[in-house]
């Protein structure tokens, strides 16, 4: 099983982070973390990397489901967006699969708030 979604656009890196957002708002989602990976490796180890982010996103509802049947579910959230800009140009968008992550917790509750979080997050990517 793959663990992740991924769609490349030939937009600029701000241009594709605005949409990513956008796309996430109309899917419930809410960007709780911005991490800055280029500005962060420059700043502690002084190495040169190509525009990257991870966009840290959580929706309320399905956060709240889900903590509701299993406690410990925080040290998998939020769900984790990247846009990374390609060697070759071109921008790739990628979401974390919510049903891979998920198959390491022992609880079936969790499967069908992973697939609606699944669909959620593959429409974000499709749509863009």
């Amino acid at each position: 099983m793959n663990y992740h979604f991924s769609r490349q656009l030939d937009t600029d890196f701000a241009e594709t982070e605005t949409r990513v957002v956008g796309q996430l708002e109309k899917e419930g989602f809410g960007v709780l973390t911005k991490i800055d990976v280029q500005a962060t490796l420059k700043k502690k180890l002084g190495v040169d990397f190509p525009p990257y982010k991870i966009l840290g996103a959580c929706n309320p509802n399905f956060a709240y489901q889900a903590l509701q049947v299993e406690s410990h579910i925080g040290t998998m959230l939020p769900c984790n967006v990247i846009l990374r800009e390609l060697p070759e140009g071109g921008i790739e968008v990628s979401a974390v699969d919510p049903l891979a992550s998920m198959q390491a917790i022992e609880n079936p509750e969790l499967r069908s708030i992973a697939e609606q979080v699944r669909n959620k997050l593959k429409n974000v990517i499709t749509s863009l």
